[in-house]
């Protein structure tokens, strides 16, 4: 018992460490006019030292926050990870600019925040990065989980002009349980090593068009893990549960499964701090 009370005060400081940590910040996007661009707000988490390498952090259809208000747990969490690592994060919100707090409930043709207006923002992220005295210009990169995964592919596609004219590209690019079909659709030409993390299950955002994805590409092919036993929201202990207010996924209508893979989340943790090592 004394053990596990110890465990919590180490979470619980190393927590109050982080928040103290965070600073608000705002930059602009390169979605809009060149002299009135979207304005996205964000949290950026200092490592240590500086000049670090930094990351950036893209958020699902459920956007940045938790139902309280508070930057969720998810990003938070990884922030901490990130920083311990000794990178710089930054938490884009592609929402709250755009008067939006979700998109889930919303059908993929009909969502008023599009893959185009957050690969911008992605494109933005990583110049407003790059433009810090104490972020590494040369060792920016870009993780997202499910529609932010989908971001950080649209954001690392060469097929997309925008990506390909961008002055600044990322080092290195992660994806969690992204939708694939876009960019499998497209063609995907990476502009950054790509380690893709999906589940086998995955109803949602299912796996088979990113295992297609990373075989399609000829240079610079993405890893690609596919956890079994697994759905989508993996990295998380929470309890799977059926979404039948989401209308989008495999059997559209029927809802969708979320939740937590306890073997699948600890491995893709694991994996991510290789990933990061060696990039």
């Amino acid at each position: 018992m004394r053990a596990l009370r110890a465990l919590a005060v180490l979470a619980f400081a190393a927590l109050a460490t982080l928040a103290s940590a965070e600073e608000r910040v705002s930059f602009p996007s390169y979605d809009g006019a060149g002299n009135a661009p979207v304005v996205l707000t964000g949290y950026f988490f200092a490592a240590a030292t500086s000049p670090a390498p930094a990351i950036a952090m893209f958020h699902g259809c459920g956007g940045a926050y938790d139902k309280s208000g508070a930057l969720s747990r998810r990003m938070r969490e990884y922030a901490e990870l990130f920083n311990g690592l000794g990178l710089h994060v930054l938490v884009v919100d592609s929402l709250t600019a755009r008067y939006e707090k979700e998109l889930c409930t919303q059908r993929n043709g009909g969502r008023r925040v599009t893959q185009a207006n957050r690969r911008l923002d992605a494109l933005g992220a990583i110049a407003y990065l790059a433009d810090r005295a104490d972020v590494d210009a040369g060792r920016i990169g870009l993780i997202g989980w499910s529609n932010g995964g989908s971001t950080v592919l649209s954001a690392t596609n060469l097929r997309h002009h925008d990506v390909a004219a961008a002055i600044f590209k990322p080092a290195f690019a992660i994806a969690f349980y992204p939708g694939c079909e876009a960019d499998l659709k497209r063609g995907y030409s990476p502009s950054a090593p790509l380690l893709m993390l999906v589940g086998q299950i995955d109803d949602w955002t299912p796996s088979a068009p990113c295992v297609a994805l990373a075989k399609s590409a000829s240079v610079m092919r993405p890893e690609i893990v596919v956890y079994p036993g697994a759905g989508h929201g993996f990295d998380s202990d929470a309890p799977v549960r059926l979404r039948k207010d989401v209308p989008n996924g495999v059997n559209p209508g029927q809802g969708v499964h979320v939740g937590g893979n306890p073997a699948a989340w600890r491995a893709s943790r694991d994996r991510v701090v290789r990933f990061l090592a060696e990039h």
